[in-house]
């Protein structure tokens, strides 16, 4: 009798697991969209860094103490689109710094499609294994602290290698999360879709940057 229950019951949460993911993804391919418009509006208009930091802090501010409170209304919707515009907005600056170079566009094109690939990838993994990777949790957060810490670092130290070093490690830890999310919203840990797609999308804007900034230092000459 206990294990019929437990069957019904995971019968019963596997199309509630499944509108989570379905909403997550639809929720995340917009966002992407509207990114994508926002760094080309961003690029026309030549931005300078300066309003390129102010938009990744208003992001921040957003992520952190907004969306908590609205993730559970339809407040927690436009608060994503808001979030995910100023950092499109924001990567401005970057993009046309790469596309000053003789082969930026390639390194470019290169990143967005790394990007893709190990986000399908991944994502395809998880959903069609049903794996649980909510073990890397704790993993994760330490990395992402050290990674931080490395950050915060090399802005006194300026060294080149330690720099790739850190994007090449926020690859992979934002890989990491990639997986965990997707895990957590398969097998019940994240019911909501807003977060979820607030987690996917800064996983995705991570890995994108690290990218650019790995292949922009290897195509230099």
């Amino acid at each position: 009798m206990q294990r019929d229950s437990l069957l019904e019951s995971s019968r019963s949460s596997a199309p509630a697991m499944n509108k989570v993911l379905k909403n997550t993804y639809m929720l995340l391919s917009a966002t992407l969209i509207f990114s994508a418009i926002m760094a080309a509006i961003s690029m026309m208009l030549a931005i300078p860094y300066g309003a390129s930091l102010a938009c990744s802090i208003g992001a921040l501010v957003l992520i952190w103490f907004v969306l908590p409170r609205t993730a559970n209304s339809e407040k927690g919707i436009l608060t994503v689109f808001a979030f995910t515009g100023l950092l499109g907005f924001g990567l401005g600056p970057m993009l046309n710094h790469y596309l000053a170079m003789a082969n930026g566009g390639a390194i470019i094109a290169q990143a967005l499609g790394g990007t893709g690939i190990i986000f399908l990838t991944l994502s395809a993994y998880v959903t069609m294994t049903k794996k649980d990777f909510s073990f890397l949790g704790g993993f994760l957060m330490i990395g992402m602290m050290v990674a931080l810490v490395a950050i915060i670092a090399n802005i006194f130290l300026g060294i080149p290698a330690l720099s790739l070093a850190v994007s090449a490690a926020i690859v992979f830890i934002m890989s990491g999360y990639i997986l965990y999310e997707t895990s957590q919203i398969i097998h019940g840990g994240q019911t909501n879709y807003v977060l979820a797609t607030a987690s996917l999308y800064l996983s995705i804007y991570n890995i994108f940057v690290s990218l650019l900034q790995i292949l922009g230092v290897m195509g230099d000459d």
